[in-house]
């Protein structure tokens, strides 16, 4: 992709792509039935995202990843953080 567009998708969303990129690239090969690394990838899309997280938002995330009930990418855990 060319960096114009990673530059208005910044400007847009306020969220630095370089960092969502090697998020992504961390998160290859990463066993996501293990609550510390799914822990770990919630704090850090909310810290990407500048969107802070409960510690029981975090629990119903994590518990419903590690149990399979959802697959873990930046849609399902943005929809989860946004649920009131």
């Amino acid at each position: 992709m060319d960096s114009k567009f990673f530059k208005n998708l910044e400007g847009k969303t306020g969220v630095n792509m370089n960092d969502v990129l090697s998020l992504a690239n961390s998160l290859q090969g990463a066993n996501f039935k293990d609550e510390k690394t799914v822990r770990g990838v919630i704090q850090r899309v909310s810290q990407i995202a500048n969107k802070p997280v409960s510690k029981e938002m975090e629990d119903k995330i994590v518990n419903s990843i590690v149990n399979g009930k959802e697959k873990l990418d930046f849609n399902t855990i943005s929809k989860m953080m946004n649920k009131k």
